[in-house]
């Protein structure tokens, strides 16, 4: 049988004609090496931005079933111009929309999660020998309209069809040539990991890294997907997103991930009542809201102060589900601040060694910056810090915990059975 493969190329790499004559010949190599390939694509960079505010500039509330078919159109685009280009150079290719793919959603617009995908219009496409390039970030809800998956949701949409056919690879093409150990961007020292475990992988997109949505690997997780990053600009080997824990006892850190987008809530003054946790998450997850970070701890009154983060998209409507909701509760007030930056340390060898909180918060310390909430589980630990201080507490932990190419063979923390 060939080598099936699903190829997923995100904005900068679509950018422009040249840039879809370059995903192009990708496309070519792969099936001149004998594979299959399904093409799914994001939007022209910036055009879904562009879109958006065309519909914020329409309305401060858009209609969200017109929303989704408006910010919908950035994928149609780019994936019928590269079918346009495979046909002219003689690789018959058809474009599809996420309904014409057989990805089904559910009835959430702008964030709608994928429930089944109909694999028969794809199989059909390949089994006659074409290229079916579909536009990533949407599918059909149950009543037929078109519904997004939000923001990053072509990785989903590449994920998920991967699982569905049983793809031998699902590759992530980026402007990057795989995955860091930091943002290379804020960190000039940052270096290019040749694999990474699915667990470290899943904790960098969910804290922050952009090089792969979080759903799009909790997806690839739950089905086994085997998932390579790498760069439709350079050739290389990109990195390969493992289900083995391999090494576990170096690095202690893989990589430090920060996330600027999110936003910090509290409701000040709560009476101390059982079920106060469950009502303010309550509310906000009746909104569709995600919530992040969660600290509940008493004041010097005697009463309850309850704090959270949220991504900063989410702010606006959130602080007003809490300002209603600290009136329900009798609470003193509800306020927040959208100026707060998360900053992470991520390591599957973090199971097996003490000293890792020492590091991070010594090194944080040193450099005079204050912490506002943390967080850990087996393999990360995170801290919320004033935005203005995340490029710095990146390039310090990044150092300090040994990532910096010259440094790694410095970093040497307590095993855990010491």
């Amino acid at each position: 049988m060939k080598k099936l493969l699903i190829q997923k190329f995100g904005g900068t790499s679509v950018a422009d004609l040249d840039r879809l004559r370059n995903v192009m010949r990708i496309v070519q190599a792969a099936r001149s090496n004998g594979a299959d390939v399904v093409v799914v694509l994001s939007a022209m960079a910036g055009e879904t931005d562009r879109l958006i505010t065309l519909a914020k500039e329409a309305s401060t509330t858009p209609n969200p079933r017109e929303y989704d078919n408006l910010i919908s159109t950035g994928e149609m685009i780019s994936s019928s111009i590269l079918s346009i280009l495979l046909n002219a150079n003689n690789h018959p290719a058809k474009s599809m929309t996420g309904r014409q793919a057989g990805i089904e959603t559910d009835d959430w617009h702008k964030k709608a999660h994928i429930e089944n995908i109909n694999i028969e219009p794809l199989r059909k496409e390949l089994a006659a020998g074409i290229i079916p390039v579909v536009a990533g970030f949407q599918g059909v809800n149950p009543i037929g309209d078109t519904a997004t998956l939000g923001r990053g949701g072509s990785d989903t949409t590449a994920v998920a069809i991967a699982a569905a056919l049983k793809a031998d690879e699902c590759q992530i093409f980026t402007d990057v040539d795989g995955v860091y150990t930091s943002d290379p961007r804020v960190v000039p020292a940052a270096q290019r990991l040749d694999k990474i475990t699915l667990k470290e992988m899943l904790e960098m997109a969910s804290l922050g890294a952009k090089v792969l949505q979080n759903r799009a690997v909790r997806f690839a997780g739950r089905y086994q997907v085997p998932l390579r990053v790498l760069s439709s600009f350079v050739d290389g080997p990109g990195t390969l997103i493992t289900y083995e824990e391999f090494n576990m006892e170096k690095p202690i850190v893989t990589s430090i991930a920060f996330n600027r987008s999110e936003a910090k809530l509290t409701v000040w003054g709560i009476p101390d009542q059982a079920g106060v946790a469950a009502y303010i998450l309550g509310v906000v997850a009746e909104a569709n809201i995600d919530v992040d970070m969660i600290l509940q701890n008493p004041d010097s009154e005697g009463h309850i102060n309850f704090t959270f983060t949220v991504h900063r998209d989410d702010y606006q409507r959130a602080l007003a589900i809490l300002q209603d909701a600290a009136k329900h509760l009798n609470a003193r007030e509800a306020t927040g601040d959208n100026r707060i930056a998360k900053v992470s340390a991520i390591g599957v060898g973090m199971r097996t060694h003490i000293g890792v909180g020492k590091i991070l918060f010594n090194t944080l310390a040193q450099e005079g910056i204050p912490v506002q909430l943390v967080t850990t589980s087996e393999i990360k630990m995170s801290v919320v810090l004033d935005e203005k201080y995340l490029e710095l507490a990146a390039r310090s932990l990044h150092t300090a915990f040994g990532l910096d190419s010259e440094l790694q063979e410095e970093f040497d923390p307590i095993p855990a059975t010491a």
